[in-house]
């Protein structure tokens, strides 16, 4: 439960991080960021692995590049749910920030989550 929590932070600074470099990525306060963040993490554990399933062939065929695309959609589907306290202009922004998120996830779950669950067990 911890772990997701601190995804979930992690998920939203990422947001906010993206919507403070862009004009067309949108996200009106940090609470629409927190909002924003827990649809996602749900639906990448309902929706995605059946897209993924789904569009395995041209997954395959793009060796993997097509999961962004995936990422992408599930952004928009996001920014679509939320109205209009965010907003996404374009699919192409989408993608654009999809793979920005991905990687300031991954950075800050490598550089500063995992270290801090090191220390934690070394106590």
């Amino acid at each position: 439960m911890m772990s997701w929590f601190a995804s979930l932070l992690i998920n939203t600074v990422a947001l906010m991080v993206v919507a403070g470099y862009f004009d067309a990525f949108h996200i009106e306060n940090i609470s629409a960021a927190l909002l924003a963040s827990v649809l996602l993490s749900l639906f990448n554990v309902f929706l995605k692995p059946i897209l993924v399933l789904l569009t395995l062939p041209v997954t395959i065929f793009s060796l993997g590049l097509f999961l962004i695309v995936i990422n992408a959609a599930l952004l928009s589907l996001t920014a679509e749910l939320m109205g209009n306290s965010f907003n996404i202009d374009g699919f192409g922004m989408a993608l654009l920030a999809a793979v920005i998120i991905s990687l300031l996830n991954m950075f800050l779950t490598n550089f500063v989550l995992e270290p801090i669950k090191k220390s934690r067990k070394r106590k």
